[in-house]
């Protein structure tokens, strides 16, 4: 069993986080005969899955809302697995989007540093810009 703050160092993450998710009804840890929080390596794998979502910038509702169908067991499973198959494709919408800004940026930068060396000019927007000046 782990305490609070070993759980916080083990994950990369402050107590007062733990604190919020436990409040939030995320992770209930157990408590120990002076009331301290406990918790095992269930709970360290059940928080590094919630970290994970809330990476991929899932609202702690959704993370709640997940939390909550899985307690209820498994007659819940289908829902959960609409509510991650949704997120995916938010996620891989994200990543569509910042490929094509990646790919903007990697082009800009590349003109600038062609500008640098005296191979190019800045033609690729700067100068078509009124409020650039």
């Amino acid at each position: 069993m782990h305490s609070i703050g070993e759980v916080a160092k083990i994950l990369g993450v402050s107590i007062h986080t733990l604190r919020y998710y436990e409040k939030e009804k995320i992770i209930t840890p157990f408590r120990d005969d002076s009331g301290d929080r406990r918790y095992n390596e269930s709970h360290i794998k059940w928080l590094q899955f919630v970290i994970k979502l809330k990476e991929t910038q899932m609202p702690i509702a959704k993370i709640k809302k997940y939390a909550s169908l899985f307690l209820e067991g498994d007659h819940t499973t289908l829902e959960r697995l609409n509510l991650l198959e949704e997120h995916n494709q938010f996620i891989k919408k994200q990543i569509k989007t910042l490929q094509a800004v990646d790919e903007m940026l990697e082009h800009k930068i590349a003109a600038y540093k062609d500008f640098i060396n005296g191979d190019g000019n800045l033609s690729i927007g700067e100068k078509e810009h009124p409020s650039i000046r």
